[in-house]
Protein backbone atom coordinates (compact mmCIF):
# COMPACT_ATOMS: atom_id res chain seq x y z
CA UNK A 1 0.00 0.00 0.00
CA UNK A 2 1.20 3.61 -0.71
CA UNK A 3 0.39 6.43 1.55
CA UNK A 4 0.27 9.77 0.41
CA UNK A 5 0.64 12.24 2.30
CA UNK A 6 -1.49 15.86 1.57
CA UNK A 7 -0.61 19.15 3.41
CA UNK A 8 -0.35 23.08 2.97
CA UNK A 9 -0.94 26.04 4.31
CA UNK A 10 -4.01 27.09 6.37
CA UNK A 11 -6.71 28.37 3.27
CA UNK A 12 -4.74 26.65 0.89
CA UNK A 13 -7.21 24.23 -0.97
CA UNK A 14 -5.60 21.32 0.85
CA UNK A 15 -9.66 19.98 1.47
CA UNK A 16 -10.59 20.70 -1.73
CA UNK A 17 -7.97 18.73 -2.90
CA UNK A 18 -8.57 16.09 0.02
CA UNK A 19 -12.13 16.11 -0.61
CA UNK A 20 -12.22 15.56 -4.58
CA UNK A 21 -9.50 12.21 -3.74
CA UNK A 22 -12.39 11.09 -1.57
CA UNK A 23 -14.83 11.66 -4.53
CA UNK A 24 -12.65 9.64 -6.74
CA UNK A 25 -12.65 6.60 -3.80
CA UNK A 26 -9.61 7.30 -2.53
CA UNK A 27 -9.58 6.66 1.40
CA UNK A 28 -8.27 9.59 3.10
CA UNK A 29 -7.21 9.99 7.12
CA UNK A 30 -8.21 13.31 8.29
CA UNK A 31 -5.76 14.38 10.58
CA UNK A 32 -7.63 17.65 11.49
CA UNK A 33 -10.75 15.68 11.73
CA UNK A 34 -8.58 13.47 14.51
CA UNK A 35 -7.55 16.46 16.19
CA UNK A 36 -11.04 17.27 17.10
CA UNK A 37 -12.27 14.06 17.78
CA UNK A 38 -9.26 13.73 20.45
CA UNK A 39 -10.23 17.08 22.35
CA UNK A 40 -14.58 16.33 22.49
CA UNK A 41 -16.51 15.54 25.94
CA UNK A 42 -14.73 13.07 28.09
CA UNK A 43 -11.50 13.11 26.77
CA UNK A 44 -8.02 12.98 28.34
CA UNK A 45 -6.52 15.49 26.03
CA UNK A 46 -9.83 18.13 26.31
CA UNK A 47 -8.64 17.90 30.36
CA UNK A 48 -5.46 18.35 30.54
CA UNK A 49 -5.97 21.67 27.86
CA UNK A 50 -8.38 23.13 30.64
CA UNK A 51 -6.37 22.39 33.21
CA UNK A 52 -3.30 24.06 31.32
CA UNK A 53 -5.38 27.14 30.33
CA UNK A 54 -7.96 27.90 32.45
CA UNK A 55 -11.76 27.07 32.35
CA UNK A 56 -12.15 30.07 29.77
CA UNK A 57 -11.28 27.67 27.11
CA UNK A 58 -14.44 25.74 27.45
CA UNK A 59 -18.27 26.71 26.50
CA UNK A 60 -20.80 26.38 29.17
CA UNK A 61 -21.51 22.68 28.29
CA UNK A 62 -17.83 21.46 28.84
CA UNK A 63 -16.51 21.40 25.39
CA UNK A 64 -13.72 22.78 23.89
CA UNK A 65 -14.17 26.97 22.71
CA UNK A 66 -11.97 26.80 19.91
CA UNK A 67 -12.40 30.24 18.98
CA UNK A 68 -11.09 31.08 22.94
CA UNK A 69 -8.08 28.57 23.05
CA UNK A 70 -7.24 29.79 19.66
CA UNK A 71 -6.62 33.67 20.57
CA UNK A 72 -4.58 32.91 23.72
CA UNK A 73 -2.50 30.03 21.40
CA UNK A 74 -1.57 31.90 18.52
CA UNK A 75 -0.74 35.19 20.14
CA UNK A 76 2.02 33.28 21.58
CA UNK A 77 4.66 30.77 20.54
CA UNK A 78 5.24 29.50 24.25
CA UNK A 79 1.97 28.43 24.71
CA UNK A 80 1.04 27.10 21.08
CA UNK A 81 3.74 24.36 21.95
CA UNK A 82 2.56 23.65 25.04
CA UNK A 83 -1.02 23.01 23.28
CA UNK A 84 0.76 21.01 20.70
CA UNK A 85 2.64 19.07 22.92
CA UNK A 86 -1.00 17.87 24.36
CA UNK A 87 -2.71 16.86 21.37
CA UNK A 88 0.28 16.04 18.73
CA UNK A 89 1.61 12.91 20.65
CA UNK A 90 -2.45 11.92 20.51
CA UNK A 91 -3.13 12.59 17.21
CA UNK A 92 -0.08 10.97 15.69
CA UNK A 93 -1.00 7.76 17.87
CA UNK A 94 -4.40 7.72 16.29
CA UNK A 95 -3.52 7.84 12.61
CA UNK A 96 -0.73 5.34 13.25
CA UNK A 97 -3.72 3.11 14.28
CA UNK A 98 -5.75 3.93 11.51
CA UNK A 99 -2.63 3.29 8.68
CA UNK A 100 -2.15 -0.34 10.63
CA UNK A 101 -6.19 -0.71 10.52
CA UNK A 102 -5.65 0.14 6.54
CA UNK A 103 -2.59 -1.85 5.89
CA UNK A 104 -4.71 -5.26 7.63
CA UNK A 105 -7.82 -4.81 5.61
CA UNK A 106 -5.16 -4.60 2.43
CA UNK A 107 -8.34 -3.70 0.33
CA UNK A 108 -6.93 -0.26 -0.65
CA UNK A 109 -3.80 0.40 -3.24
CA UNK A 110 -3.30 3.83 -2.47
CA UNK A 111 -4.19 5.65 0.81
CA UNK A 112 -3.82 9.43 1.53
CA UNK A 113 -3.14 11.34 4.88
CA UNK A 114 -4.61 14.86 4.37
CA UNK A 115 -2.45 16.56 7.56
CA UNK A 116 -1.76 20.57 7.39
CA UNK A 117 1.20 19.77 10.12
CA UNK A 118 2.38 16.70 8.37
CA UNK A 119 5.63 18.16 8.10
CA UNK A 120 5.91 20.19 11.43
CA UNK A 121 4.84 17.05 13.50
CA UNK A 122 7.67 14.86 11.78
CA UNK A 123 5.00 12.77 9.84
CA UNK A 124 7.35 12.57 6.64
CA UNK A 125 8.48 9.08 8.45
CA UNK A 126 4.66 7.64 7.83
CA UNK A 127 3.97 8.73 3.81
CA UNK A 128 5.72 7.18 0.93
CA UNK A 129 5.46 10.70 -0.52
CA UNK A 130 4.14 14.52 -0.05
CA UNK A 131 1.94 16.35 -1.96
CA UNK A 132 1.75 20.16 -1.20
CA UNK A 133 -0.95 22.67 -2.50
CA UNK A 134 0.43 25.93 -3.28
CA UNK A 135 -1.48 29.06 -3.04
CA UNK A 136 -0.11 32.64 -2.52
CA UNK A 137 -0.22 34.15 0.95
CA UNK A 138 -2.75 36.97 -0.25
CA UNK A 139 -4.99 34.41 -1.51
CA UNK A 140 -5.15 33.02 2.24
CA UNK A 141 -5.68 36.27 4.13
CA UNK A 142 -8.81 36.66 1.51
CA UNK A 143 -10.21 33.24 1.81
CA UNK A 144 -9.74 33.54 5.84
CA UNK A 145 -11.43 36.58 6.09
CA UNK A 146 -14.40 34.96 3.81
CA UNK A 147 -14.76 31.95 5.25
CA UNK A 148 -13.78 32.38 9.49
CA UNK A 149 -14.10 35.84 9.43
CA UNK A 150 -10.41 37.50 10.49
CA UNK A 151 -9.55 40.70 10.50
CA UNK A 152 -6.05 40.48 8.45
CA UNK A 153 -4.14 40.87 11.30
CA UNK A 154 -5.90 37.30 12.93
CA UNK A 155 -5.18 36.02 9.20
CA UNK A 156 -2.03 36.93 9.31
CA UNK A 157 -1.75 35.14 12.79
CA UNK A 158 -2.57 31.85 11.91
CA UNK A 159 -0.48 31.89 8.71
CA UNK A 160 2.89 32.80 10.54
CA UNK A 161 2.19 30.34 13.11
CA UNK A 162 2.45 27.34 10.37
CA UNK A 163 5.59 26.95 8.38
CA UNK A 164 6.27 29.25 5.72
CA UNK A 165 5.28 27.92 2.38
CA UNK A 166 8.81 28.25 0.56
CA UNK A 167 9.92 25.57 3.78
CA UNK A 168 6.91 23.44 3.14
CA UNK A 169 8.09 23.30 -0.66
CA UNK A 170 12.02 21.39 0.35
CA UNK A 171 10.04 18.83 1.81
CA UNK A 172 7.25 18.36 -0.90
CA UNK A 173 7.70 15.73 -3.60
CA UNK A 174 4.83 16.79 -5.73
CA UNK A 175 3.49 20.64 -5.62
CA UNK A 176 -0.41 21.31 -6.72
CA UNK A 177 -0.73 24.89 -7.63
CA UNK A 178 -3.96 25.90 -6.36
CA UNK A 179 -3.77 29.88 -7.70
CA UNK A 180 -5.21 29.11 -11.17
CA UNK A 181 -8.65 28.15 -10.54
CA UNK A 182 -10.60 24.25 -9.62
CA UNK A 183 -10.12 22.89 -13.33
CA UNK A 184 -6.37 23.89 -13.37
CA UNK A 185 -6.08 21.81 -9.84
CA UNK A 186 -8.25 18.85 -10.59
CA UNK A 187 -6.00 18.38 -13.70
CA UNK A 188 -2.67 18.28 -12.05
CA UNK A 189 -4.42 15.52 -9.53
CA UNK A 190 -5.23 13.65 -12.34
CA UNK A 191 -2.05 14.13 -13.26
CA UNK A 192 -0.25 12.84 -10.75
CA UNK A 193 -2.95 10.00 -9.70
CA UNK A 194 -2.10 8.59 -12.92
CA UNK A 195 1.75 8.93 -12.07
CA UNK A 196 1.08 6.87 -8.90
CA UNK A 197 -1.68 4.70 -10.64
CA UNK A 198 0.50 3.72 -13.67
CA UNK A 199 -2.67 4.38 -15.74
CA UNK A 200 -1.62 6.84 -17.91
CA UNK A 201 -3.11 7.86 -21.09
CA UNK A 202 -1.92 7.96 -24.34
CA UNK A 203 -2.48 11.76 -26.10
Amino acid sequence: MKIIGLTGGIASGKSTVSNYLEALGFPVIDADLIAREIVEIGQPALEEIALTFGKQVLNEDGGLNRKALGEIVFSSEYLLKKLNRITHPRIINEITNRIELYRIKGKNSILFLDAALLIEMNMRKLVDEVWLVKVDQETQIRRLMNRDGFSVTEAKKRINAQMSMNEKEKYADVILDNNKGMDELYMQIQMQLARVTGNFSEG
